[in-house]
């Protein structure tokens, strides 16, 4: 029953937000963004307090056996862990976005079909590596290693080739599948030529970030398995990071080069919860300690980069 009313809630708000609030195609600005990006934050946290109150009145599975303050620090923490490291896709939307030539009022329809998606993938991805936790204890290490081979590769490998999607595999296929048209035709995914159906930049942009979203969500899911296997934990702060993260992109597009250090917090993140998986047998970190670790890790970030870039702040003031 919680899980029913927790995906119609969620399925409400989407369609709200389609039909209603954004209901007609615009640019969004860095005060919506910013004002929506508080409201899924402040959402995201008064969620917790939800969490507490099932947790606390036995009303889900707690296949872990939580306590209530437990539970809620293990959604905290996951959900701070995957909305930084949503940081990353940010940068790789913005690149597609640019690559197809996505005007600005069609992005949030793009994005808003890109998170319908996300959730099912990501669902699946939970689902899948629940089961292989609970079913094979040691892909645990797996998981671990995994993290930390991805934590270093990022470290030692900052000046990256730069993504282009118009290169990339999904993209090539995708034009041996169907016909796609460089045309956008208002904020239509499919127009017909010659009656023939043809995709517009619009559909490929969304098909390109789903992927994306897959490959990034290898990392991310992973990741929140080190702190519980909880499926409803995983599950909802995955949801609330994926809700948010329009709303994100949209204020940090413009500004993304301002906050260049925050990939050392993720690189510092990702070793932290992957060292957590690996040594989970011998010794228990206590749940605050990874919630205060995490908490520190973005904030040393976030305040490195904006010390650092000074000139590119002003920039953005002005």
């Amino acid at each position: 029953m919680v899980w029913i009313s927790f995906i119609t809630a969620i399925l409400v708000f989407l369609a709200l937000d389609l039909g209603v609030f954004n209901k007609t195609p615009h640019i969004i600005s860095t005060k919506e963004a910013s004002k929506w990006t508080i409201i899924w934050v402040i959402l995201s946290f008064l969620f917790s307090g939800v969490i507490h109150w099932l947790y606390g009145n036995n009303y889900i599975s707690n296949p872990d056996k939580l306590k209530p303050a437990a539970a809620t620090i293990k959604y905290l923490t996951g959900y701070l862990i995957e909305l930084s490291l949503s940081v990353d896709n940010v940068f790789v939307i913005a690149v597609i976005f640019a690559s197809f030539r996505i005007p600005k009022k069609h992005q949030h329809r793009v994005l808003f079909w890109g998170i319908i998606g996300a959730i099912l993938f990501r669902g699946l991805m939970i689902f899948f590596g629940v089961l292989l936790l609970n079913k094979f204890t040691w892909t645990s290490y797996l998981f671990g290693v995994f993290l930390i081979y991805t934590a270093i590769k990022m470290l030692f490998t900052q000046e990256e080739e730069e993504f282009k999607p118009k290169n990339s595999f999904v993209y090539k296929t995708l034009r041996k599948i169907i016909p796609v048209s460089s045309h956008i035709d208002n904020e239509y995914f499919f127009v017909k030529k010659r009656h023939i159906w043809v995709a517009t930049s619009l559909f490929v942009a969304l098909i390109v970030i789903e992927v994306m979203d897959v490959v990034f969500a290898m990392d991310s899911v992973p990741a929140i398995l080190a702190i519980t296997s909880d499926p409803f934990l995983v599950f909802s702060s995955n949801i609330f990071a994926i809700l948010g993260l329009r709303s994100l992109y949209f204020f940090l597009a413009n500004m993304l080069e301002k906050f260049s250090y925050l990939e050392f917090s993720l690189i510092a993140i990702l070793f932290f919860v992957g060292l957590k998986m690996l040594l989970h047998t011998i010794f228990e970190i206590p749940e605050w300690t990874s919630l205060a670790f995490i908490t520190i890790s973005l904030t040393i970030g976030a305040i490195v980069s904006l010390k650092k870039n000074p000139e590119q702040v002003l920039e953005d003031d002005k």
